[in-house]
């Protein structure tokens, strides 16, 4: 079995969550096959496509690395081959043209919805031989006159349509312009499309384009037709959401890897893993994983497999992200520790780079605000004396090293007769101005010893004016 897939969006926007995983299972098939895998600009709607979507819709599907077999082809650029198929349709006596005026189609649908029919083309041209004047028409398809068409599907087994429910669509509008499922058949057989994996919302399209494979004696490919992604709250993706932009998850701070990850488990498993690079993936996806029901966006779960990739990345991704997201947050990520530094001490506790970069931002950032519940928890007067004493012995430290800054402050503490975590706290709301960061010795080296001794003496600074302003808080 040859594998060819292809990945055929509309140029109309961003990338959704949607369309990134129909453009990852193609991607992980072909590529687990051995086969190729295809990018289609479906772009013949020209008021709602633009240049800019489509190079944006390419550098998204780039970025999360699902490189491409060959150029990607522009549906626009093939309309006179959507013509000529046509053409061999009305040859071939399975198409007619239709002189049928937008009025005319209107009044018959109204009819049919009077009498409680549903609303579809009757076939009143089927047999007409001669042209209508001023009338330019479309092209019909001649709906053959079968009981029923049967879709074989890999997720939906054998999908069955009565033949009466359909109806004999246009195939080239009266300005010469080819619709969906004419161009769709045409250009997966001209491409070699083996396999047609989309969303369910095209399923009820595929009993169509059969019978329109059938009519020009093509063979058919193998469909498989997926669940739709669905918000958290069970309801229909809004493509206005910002959450439903792939390249969103990006900005972010996640990993490509860890987003592709997320995405294939919802529709498709594997046992009980949970985790998996992106050879993992490769080597292990296939149709017998995958599923018929719809899934829900978890953003919990995105999250917690976007910590289990940064565990494993490698020091210079996450020096990468973690600069990246410094720089959304205006701060320079040469003003503070080495970045491998950094990386080392929040890989264990942050979920995305953004994350990662929040919760660093103390250690690039010149001025800090102490916050306020943890400043008056932490920097009373009591603490006065020992935070000065550990200040002075840090300013004569000579290796500014985690080991010797933990040393540093339970020496003092000791002589100061407090327990270490009894300083550790202070110092540390003094530094970072809260309550949670890495080791305090982590922080400290971290933060460096100018910042450091800094804020030190504008900590010292903050507990004079509680003492100067006679705070009853502050006697406790």
């Amino acid at each position: 079995m040859y594998v060819r897939t292809r990945f055929a969006p509309s140029p109309t926007g961003v990338l959704h969550l949607g369309g990134l995983r129909t453009a990852l299972y193609n991607w992980l098939y072909a590529r687990r096959h051995g086969g190729e895998f295809l990018l289609r600009i479906e772009d013949t709607d020209r008021a709602r496509s633009s240049d800019e979507n489509v190079r944006t819709l390419i550098e998204a599907l780039r970025s999360f690395g699902l490189d491409l077999d060959g150029e990607p082809l522009l549906q626009s650029s093939r309309v006179q081959r959507h013509r000529e198929v046509a053409q061999e349709l009305l040859e071939r006596g399975a198409a007619y043209h239709c002189y049928c005026t937008p009025d005319e189609l209107a009044a018959m649908r109204d009819e049919q919805r009077a009498r409680g029919a549903d609303p579809r083309y009757d076939g009143r041209c089927r047999e007409r031989t001669a042209p209508r004047d001023g009338v330019k028409p479309v092209i019909r398809f001649r709906r053959p006159d079968t009981e029923e068409v049967v879709v074989q599907d890999w997720l939906h087994g054998e999908v069955r349509y009565r033949n009466a429910q359909l109806d004999d669509l246009v195939l080239l509008r009266a300005n010469g312009s080819p619709t969906y499922h004419l161009s769709c058949v045409t250009d997966d057989e001209d491409m070699g499309v083996r396999q047609v994996i989309r969303g369910d919302d095209h399923l009820n399209n595929t009993p169509r384009q059969l019978q329109l494979i059938q009519a020009l004696g093509w063979t058919p490919p193998e469909y498989c037709h997926l669940p739709l992604l669905l918000a958290p709250d069970g309801k229909k993706l809004s493509k206005r959401d910002e959450a439903t932009d792939a390249l969103h998850y990006l900005r972010a701070g996640y990993l490509p890897d860890a987003v592709l990850n997320y995405l294939a488990r919802l529709g498709w498993s594997h046992g009980d893993q949970e985790v998996f690079s992106v050879s993992e993936l490769i080597d292990s996806f296939g149709r017998t994983g995958l599923g018929a029901s719809a899934s829900r966006l978890d953003a919990g779960k995105l999250n917690w497999i976007n910590q289990q990739h940064m565990k494993g990345a490698d020091a210079e991704t996450l020096s990468e992200g973690l600069a990246t997201q410094l720089k959304r947050l205006g701060l320079d990520p040469g003003d503070g520790p080495p970045l491998h530094q950094a990386v080392e001490a929040w890989r264990e506790r942050a979920e995305t780079f953004a994350d990662m970069a929040q919760a660093a931002r103390w250690a690039y950032s010149g001025v800090i605000e102490l916050d306020e519940r943890a400043s008056r928890k932490f920097l009373r007067p009591v603490v006065r004396e020992a935070l000065a004493a550990v200040r002075n012995a840090l300013s004569g430290l000579e290796d500014w090293a985690p080991g010797a800054i933990h040393a540093c402050i339970a020496e003092t503490a000791e002589s100061q007769g407090i327990g270490f975590g009894k300083l550790g706290q202070p110092l540390r709301v003094a530094v970072t101005g809260g309550a949670v960061s890495p080791p305090i010795d982590t922080t400290l080296s971290l933060a460096g010893r100018a910042r450091t001794l800094d804020r030190l003496d504008k900590a010292l600074a903050y507990i004079d004016a509680r003492i100067a302003a006679a705070d009853p808080a502050a006697q406790g």
